[in-house]
Order: C-alpha cells, then structure tokens, then sequence
C-alpha cells in the first residue's frame, strides 16, 4: 500500500498527504477523500481541535486483478503488483478515477492536538475504531518476545488467507509514555519495527 497522513480539524478532514520523505508529503485530499473507508468526518461528539491518523491506503487483490484485466483490454501496462497500483491510483490528476478503483484504508497511529493521547498502542487502535476507521482485526497484545515470536508465525501463515498482500508483520511497544522515551531516527519511530515475511505470497482468494 501506500502511506498517508491524514488532518482533521474540530473532526472534520481538511487535508491528506502522502509520507513523502517523513517530514513533508504531498497534498492529495481531494483523492483521499474518495476512499469510502476513511471518514470525512470523525465519528466523536467533541472532537480535538486538531487530530492526526496515519495508515496505509492499499487496494484488494480482487480489485487489483480488476484493473489490471481492464488495463490489458485497454492495451495499457499491467501494475507490477497492488502497493505500486495503490500507489499509482493515489497520484492520479482525476479523482473520478481514484474512486473508481476503490482503494482501502487501514489506520494505525493517532496524534492528537489536546494532550490527553491514550495511555497504549492498543487504547489509540480501539479509539481510532470508534472514529470510524478500519483498523486490523487481528491484532494482539503480546506480553514477551517469545508471544511475538509466536505470533509472527501466526501472522506468517494467516497472510496467504487474507484479501490483500502483506509483506510482513509490525511490532510495537505498547505504552505511549515508553514510545515518546524511544522517540526517532532522522525518519523511523525507534518503538516499531517491521519483520519481514521471507517470500511475498499470494494469498488464496
């Protein structure tokens, strides 16, 4: 998929931008608005003034294969796979066809602009649920390195019954007040990190 920030003022969205090179992206809100999955507005009676989610737009591989059979009827080059589709839909000029190719969204990291952040990973997971965003269902709490052992097997074998493609598995430290201690490198956060699957699979669909 593809990485996206998205701003939200007294629960409304004003604007959606791509990672870029971790400080500054580029402004794709009328394209990010066409994604059903992430809501317009925030489903919250007294929103922050300001709130940040970040997560990835990605497409289905039903979707994917879709497209890329509509691209060959067309005579056009076939997407090498579904992050460089989503990625391609997502820098689109028209935004007809950004909603016409049906992107999704996951959400995954919430920042908010009244200092009262949830207290874990898991607490931001479930708030961003209750805004209206789709988060990963499968998620777990782990309590030692040999349940993140065990559940990255979990997730290893999971992947190949999954609507879309996944290359691996994120780690994160629970507790926010521990994840502002670890803080950054120039561009990562030092509390996650990503363990890759040893081959990219197809999932069975």
């Amino acid at each position: 998929g593809s990485a996206l920030a998205l701003t939200y003022e007294n629960g409304i969205l004003v604007r959606g931008a791509t990672r870029g090179d971790g400080i500054a992206g580029e402004d794709i809100t009328q394209n990010v608005k066409t994604i059903r999955s992430i809501p317009l507005k925030l489903n919250l009676d007294n929103p922050p003034p300001v709130v940040e989610v970040r997560g990835e737009a990605f497409l289905s591989l039903a979707v994917f294969e879709e497209i890329n059979r509509e691209r060959q009827k067309a005579g056009e080059q076939l997407f090498a796979n579904p992050r460089n589709a989503a990625a391609g839909t997502l820098r689109q000029l028209d935004s007809k066809v950004v909603d016409k190719r049906r992107l999704d969204f996951f959400a995954y990291t919430l920042y908010l602009d009244d200092g009262n952040e949830e207290n874990t990973q898991w607490e931001s997971l479930e708030l961003l649920q209750r805004m209206g965003f789709k988060v990963y269902s499968n998620r777990k709490v782990c309590y030692s390195l040999d349940e993140v052992r065990e559940y990255y097997a979990y997730c290893d074998t999971e992947r190949r019954n999954l609507p879309y493609m996944t290359y691996g598995a994120v780690v994160k430290v629970n507790p926010v007040l521990l994840q502002k201690q670890l803080v950054f490198t120039h561009i990562f956060p030092r509390w996650a990190i990503s363990l890759m699957y040893p081959v990219a699979v197809l999932p069975t669909v």
